[in-house]
């Protein structure tokens, strides 16, 4: 493996952290504009284009379950991706993986309707919804673990959090585009408009080309390589030394179901007979939101390069099961004023605390020969249950579907888990990052390998 030596403890070249951090934040971005909109569209276009629109509520929750479908792909893309990441690079499988995102998009955008080939429909989108899963699988702990081991170590939360506000501005992007889609009349937001965001997705995959190819490799991943060699098998490594931290993060994650009830199923319930919130209205809640969310993720992780990663994480995970709570509240009313409000407080603000930190949280917990696979693993295992919660969340509503308290309540249930892995973890923001993930001497390696 031809990886350049870097001396132990050297920091990374002039302008290299900004470059990791601006690099790791459009393509997170450009990535998950092409992940949300699918969303955007579960909710509000798929019931009627792929599913049976005789049956309303079916069709809904059978939409809403391939949404799901995406974060199930996800931990088997993390156990590959991870796998070659932690063995070839960082900078491959962010390549890699933005460019699998943009042809799975757009051949979204091209697939053919239920009226035109029956059931065949259904069966191509969820085929094209795991491959944006495998993507997905990849891209944040990849983009996440470039920009920690580019850092300076006193400031790995900040720069790290630009992948999570990249995901943020996609998914501000995606909300954007959709807007003027939703506002189309029916008979051309049914035939061709929905099309369109998926069809956006060609430019998502030569801009993420040209800004990634040209990123260099992190100093901590070329000194391993070169001094101690790659791990021939970092799933065991893994297993053997960082199972209970990889426990932590697979809790951890499962915050990520205040997004997805947030974006796919709140979307969906505003808009129902129940309720009776026009599109474009919520999707500009979301879109507000997540502009806050911008200014909101960097500074609460450079509060965590201050103050440690857990007290911010345990902040977000408690505070969104609180906010959650008054956020489907305000839904239930039909009130725009409180739903704005609220929208902008749980999901811009308190859950941004969570969101911002998880990046440096995560990664500080294993050492640079198996962060990429710890975190990948850990996260998208998390995530597919969070993925997940949209489909339970529409069972648990009921029949009528407007059963919210219900729903908050299960919000709520799954933040119990990240408190508990924040407040059983170590705090590392003050760790040398080549000190990250040791507890003992590693055995001593041949040349070219890590003994496993």
């Amino acid at each position: 493996m031809s990886v350049p030596a870097t001396p132990r403890g050297a920091a990374a070249p002039p302008g290299q952290p900004r470059k990791a951090a601006t690099a790791a934040w459009i393509g997170s971005a450009l990535e998950y504009y092409d992940f949300f909109i699918y969303g955007s569209a579960a909710a509000l276009i798929f019931p009627e284009v792929f599913f049976d629109a005789s049956d309303p509520a079916t069709a809904a929750l059978l939409s809403l379950a391939t949404f799901g479908v995406a974060y199930a792909a996800r931990p088997v893309g993390a156990l590959v991706l991870g796998h070659f990441g932690d063995r070839l690079g960082r900078k491959k499988i962010m390549v890699f993986t933005l460019m699998l995102m943009g042809l799975s998009t757009f051949l979204i955008g091209c697939l053919p309707t239920r009226d035109q080939v029956g059931t065949l429909a259904p069966v191509l989108l969820v085929l094209c919804r795991v491959l944006q899963g495998i993507s997905a699988a990849g891209e944040q702990a990849s983009a996440s673990s470039m920009t920690l081991e580019h850092a300076p170590p006193h400031r790995r939360g900040f720069f790290t959090s630009f992948t999570l506000s990249g995901t943020q501005g996609g998914q501000l992007l995606a909300t954007l585009v959709f807007i003027p889609v939703a506002a189309l009349p029916e008979e051309h937001l049914l035939s061709w408009g929905w099309r369109v965001p998926f069809w956006l997705s060609v430019a998502v995959a030569v801009a993420g080309w040209v800004i990634r190819r040209k990123l260099d490799e992190t100093p901590a991943f070329a000194r391993q390589a070169a001094e101690e060699g790659v791990v021939t098998m970092p799933l065991l490594v893994l297993v053997r030394r960082h199972w209970a931290d990889v426990l932590r993060v697979v809790a951890g994650a499962l915050i990520a179901s205040v997004s997805t009830i947030f974006t796919v199923w709140a979307l969906a319930y505003a808009t129902s007979d129940a309720v009776g919130m026009s599109r474009t209205a919520m999707l500009w809640v979301g879109a507000l939101a997540n502009v806050v969310a911008l200014a909101a993720i960097p500074l609460w992780a450079t509060l965590s390069d201050r103050i440690g990663r857990r007290p911010v994480f345990l902040a977000g995970a408690a505070g969104s099961a609180v906010t959650m709570f008054l956020y489907l509240w305000a839904v239930s009313t039909g009130s725009y004023p409180l739903t704005f409000l609220t929208g902008v407080i749980c999901f811009g603000v308190v859950y941004s605390a969570a969101n911002g930190v998880w990046p440096a949280f995560y990664g500080e917990m294993f050492s640079t020969r198996v962060r990429l696979s710890g975190v990948a693993i850990g996260t998208q295992i998390g995530f597919a249950a969070a993925g997940f919660a949209v489909t339970f969340a529409a069972r648990i509503a009921g029949p009528e579907g407007d059963d919210w308290p219900a729903v908050a309540l299960f919000t709520a249930a799954l933040c119990v888990p990240p408190v508990i892995a924040a407040v059983t973890a170590r705090e590392t923001h003050r760790v040398p990052t080549e000190a990250l993930g040791e507890r003992a001497p590693r055995p001593a390696a041949r040349a070219g390998k890590v003994a496993v």
